[in-house]
């Protein structure tokens, strides 16, 4: 049966915040007096994230728990919570209450209005290192000047979709998911909705280094060429100044009769441009490994398990 909204919240080793996160999450979709749900996705956590989501889907019919055999990321696991939905409004929103629950009302709000998309827009991040704040600043603005896609800065997945919109993602296959990124390619009419980031309500965070440079190259990657054409450019301009060093050398050992001093030079920038080359091939590198995933064809997750859905839909 349809729902008015269809809250999605991704979780991964998320044990210390879910009581709290589904105490918020009702407190703030009990107001709005129409049906909803709350669609949890356990990406294959290692605590008692299962069990706990499980627990509730017991006690509270709103409640549903989609259970991934294995941890396949947080974008594939709001890629499951949004095909699983139901609801003429969609919600993503992370577990660990960083974006306020409350901000949902006011997105509701510009739905009702007539916006397909309303996604939060970041005023302030509390309890973040100047490092990740910098870095996902320059980010965010440098892939905006990448792509012709107009990808909003300082936001998040933390968004409202309507179910046509959310329909449109759904029918799209592609393996390396950068959502926001997704939602803003399929176009439509958006509108974002301003507020302050909060310190996550306890445990850690769930993007270290390593995953944030993976996700950057993701976004990047899926909506840009530009890195592809940069290298061919890059290269182009290293061969045109490899043949003018070239003659200027000649030049100055016979026309000038004089030997060309510098044997650190010599050594130096062979290592340079190998360097950039070496950069390159990484570059497309790239780009062919994700056309090697597209090409396995698999499928985009694995479902052990679906709790609290019509019998239907449960596994």
């Amino acid at each position: 049966m349809s729902v008015r909204y269809s809250i999605v919240i991704p979780a991964y080793n998320e044990e210390l915040v879910i009581e709290e996160s589904y105490k918020r999450l009702k407190s703030v979709m009990d107001t709005t007096n129409e049906e909803y749900e709350l669609i949890f996705v356990n990406d294959g956590s290692r605590d008692k994230t299962g069990e706990m989501l499980s627990s509730l889907c017991d006690k509270d019919k709103n409640v549903k728990m989609i259970d991934f055999s294995r941890n396949f990321g947080h974008q594939t696991a709001i890629t499951a919570g949004m095909d699983n939905s139901s609801g003429q409004a969609v919600v993503v929103i992370d577990a660990d209450l960083q974006d306020p629950p409350e901000v949902i009302l006011d997105m509701i709000k510009k739905w009702k209005e007539g916006y397909d998309v309303v996604y939060g827009k970041r005023a302030k991040r509390k309890g973040e290192t100047f490092f990740k704040l910098f870095t996902a600043k320059v980010f965010y603005r440098f892939l905006k000047s990448m792509t012709s896609v107009d990808i909003p800065v300082d936001t998040g997945d933390f968004r409202l979709i309507d179910r046509k919109v959310c329909d449109e993602l759904s029918a799209l296959t592609e393996k390396n998911r950068y959502v926001r990124g997704l939602v803003s390619w399929v176009g439509f009419k958006q509108t974002d909705v301003t507020y302050i980031r909060e310190e996550r309500f306890a445990g850690e965070t769930k993007y270290p280094l390593k995953k944030m440079i993976k996700f950057a190259m993701d976004g990047l990657t899926a909506f840009s060429y530009k890195p592809l054409k940069l290298s061919s450019l890059l290269g182009a301009v290293l061969s045109v100044s490899s043949i003018i060093w070239l003659i200027v050398s000649v030049l100055i050992k016979y026309v000038g009769n004089a030997s060309v001093p510098g044997w650190a030079c010599a050594i130096s920038i062979p290592l340079f441009f190998n360097g950039l080359i070496l950069m390159m091939l990484g570059i497309m590198g790239e780009y062919i490994g994700r056309i090697y995933d597209e090409s396995k064809n698999r499928p985009l997750y694995i479902i052990r398990e679906k709790k609290g859905f019509s019998d239907g839909e449960n596994c």
